[in-house]
């Protein structure tokens, strides 16, 4: 909420710093967790978004980056037993990631670690919904 000496400018500023600061938490919170368990970050990210068989294109749009990245990633998860590629059903020309048992077991462990202690655990289910519906309205253009 901006107050009366405080601009729109310096209440964008305000609001800016409090999300990467949250960012910054939760990115820490991620990589403390996933060191538990002995992956790097970037393999507990593509493990807690692999919520069904995806290609390696739709994991890094969901991860936010280039297919290329993710193939090192895939291949270390693969090369661990925890996701195996299969053909695609409807695309011959790519593969799916599939979580293998021993994938999904650990992916249920890293969830239940990142829902320990999270940088947004103060928050009420209620208020994580309306957090979620409001940065969603902003990041919509």
């Amino acid at each position: 909420m901006t107050t009366e000496r405080e601009t729109q400018p310096q209440a964008d500023r305000r609001l800016c710093g409090l999300v990467k600061e949250l960012a910054s938490q939760i990115e820490a919170h991620l990589r403390a967790r996933t060191a538990t368990l002995g992956l790097t970050p970037s393999q507990g990210t593509a493990l807690r978004e692999l919520t069904h068989p995806m290609t390696l294109r739709e994991l890094a749009e969901r991860m936010g980056c280039e297919a290329s990245n993710i193939t090192f990633v895939a291949d270390r998860l693969e090369g661990q037993g925890y996701l195996e590629r299969h053909p695609h059903p409807d695309d011959r020309r790519a593969k799916q990631l599939i979580l293998t048992s021993k994938g999904t077991e650990l992916r249920d462990r890293l969830l239940e670690l990142l829902s320990k202690d999270s940088p947004l655990a103060p928050l009420a289910p209620e208020e994580q919904d309306v957090l979620q519906h409001l940065l969603s309205r902003a990041l919509i253009r």
